[in-house]
This record gives structure tokens, sequence and C-alpha cells, in this order.
């Protein structure tokens, strides 16, 4: 019964041990993956949603200022005939 025991013993840690391993390859895949992904988009020069909203609002300016020179064009022009 002693030997029993002690092969149960000897298979439950050889399985908590294969479960450490199986662990250590996930998050060593899980590490890999994210710097592949990383350096794909990094090669991409793919733009932070911070740069796209200040564009975006440099822009939404620009159409603001044209808009308001284009009345005051109409206007002038208006005053001449």
């Amino acid at each position: 019964m002693q030997t029993r025991n002690k092969i149960l013993d000897d298979i439950s840690q050889l399985m908590t041990n294969a479960m450490g391993v199986a662990q250590g390859a996930k998050d060593e895949a899980d590490t890999a993956l994210k710097s592949m992904i990383d350096r794909w988009l990094a090669d991409r020069d793919f733009v932070t949603r911070e740069e796209f909203d200040a564009v975006r609002a440099m822009a939404q300016k620009a159409r603001e200022e044209n808009e308001a020179l284009k009345a005051r064009l109409d206007a002038l022009e208006a005053a001449q005939k």
C-alpha cells in the first residue's frame, strides 16, 4: 500500500510539473506573439489615437476658417455689385 501511494504521489508531482511547464510555454508564446504584433504595427507607421485626434481638430478648424473666409468674400463681392 505504501508503494502505491508513492506511485500516485510521483504521478501527481509529474502532472503538477507538466502544468507548470505548459503555463510557462503559454506565457512565452503570448510574449512572442505580442512582440511580433508590436513590430508589425511599428513597421506600418500607424498613427496613435492622439495624433489622429489632433489632425482631425486641425482639419475642422481649417474648414471653419475657410467657411468664414468664403462668407466674407461673398459679402465683399455683393458689396461691389
